[in-house]
């Protein structure tokens, strides 16, 4: 079964720094894409960050600049590290994998980040 776990969250303030890992088990993970997923309170889910199998990039408009996510193939996992983090940055953060980046078949559980103020 594919298996996909966040951490790293937590509390912090604004203008912090978190790094949240994704570990991955139950495929062949140097195979597919991972994204960062993010839910706040009352809103939908949105994309933040998604790594292609062959380590391109791609970023959520707003947090361009702020976040860099890398995956570790050895270690079937991936990372995403934000900086200058902002209180609308508050959500839980979800780690998924798909064929192609945005285009996710499975997401595991996720990590709480808020951001005080």
């Amino acid at each position: 079964d594919v298996q996909l776990q966040a951490s790293g969250g937590g509390l912090v303030q604004a203008g912090g720094s978190l790094r949240l890992s994704c570990a991955a088990s139950g495929f062949t993970f140097d195979d597919y894409a991972i994204g960062w997923f993010r839910q706040a309170p009352g809103k939908e889910r949105e994309g933040v960050s998604c790594i292609s199998s062959e380590g391109s990039t791609h970023y959520k408009d707003s947090v361009k600049g702020r976040a860099f996510m890398s995956r570790d193939n050895a270690k079937n996992s991936a990372y995403l590290e934000m900086n200058s983090l902002r209180p609308e940055d508050t959500a839980v953060y979800y780690c998924a994998t798909g064929t192609l980046c945005w285009l996710m078949d499975y997401f595991g559980k996720g990590t709480l980040v808020t951001v005080s103020s």
